[in-house]
């Protein structure tokens, strides 16, 4: 059987989309890729062979088939997930592909695994914390004000949107997607997300 060439997405949020990953790693100009698989509001920190796409991608590959991703951090929840992934394939016969990064082959190709999978894992880890502080702000301007330090109401979003009514909002004459955030108070990818569900 002929070698092919596949590929993996992912993202953390059912609100993201696998298509800006689908157009950066389009392989050779009149090709296609044989396969896709992609997991989709499936958290990063959970391991690659436990996230059902992956596995089902894992299992399809075999011996000279190359393997294409976004970015190394696709391919597990941390640096060791990474490079235990990444070992695995390759001790298959496959080839993985990282966008801007080329084939990762030979010892050089597993320094840049494990140093790679290591700035992901510290750049995680960074957002955490960013994220944490940005909470704490908001618990104690909500405690103080009423208001959180962005001017919600409460922290989180509201437990349920109706996005029927948000989509006929948008679509009246006048209105727009940006006057509906405004309106109903929600995220651009919600408004986004209710005009696809309600077209």
């Amino acid at each position: 059987m002929a070698a092919g060439k596949f590929a993996y997405y992912r993202v953390s949020s059912k609100e993201q989309s696998i298509e800006s990953q689908r157009a950066a790693m389009q392989p050779d100009a009149g090709e296609a890729f044989e396969g896709e698989w992609s997991d989709e509001g499936v958290s990063g920190a959970i391991p690659a062979l436990q996230r059902p796409g992956f596995a089902a991608c894992a299992t399809h590959l075999r011996k000279d088939d190359t393997l294409y991703v976004f970015a190394i951090d696709r391919l597990g929840r941390d640096a060791t997930d990474v490079q235990s992934t990444v070992r695995d394939l390759q001790t298959k016969g496959v080839k993985v592909h990282v966008h801007n990064l080329g084939l990762i082959e030979g010892e050089t190709g597993k320094l840049i695994v494990a140093l790679f999978a290591q700035f992901a894992e510290m750049e995680k880890a960074r957002i955490a914390a960013r994220t944490e502080a940005g909470r704490v702000i908001a618990r104690e301007s909500l405690k103080a004000t009423g208001r959180t330090h962005r001017g919600k109401a409460s922290l989180g979003r509201p437990a349920t949107h109706d996005l029927q009514a948000i989509a006929r909002w948008s679509r009246e004459p006048g209105n727009s997607i940006m006057k509906a955030v405004a309106h109903f108070g929600v995220s651009e990818a919600t408004v986004n997300r209710a005009r696809k569900q309600h077209a």
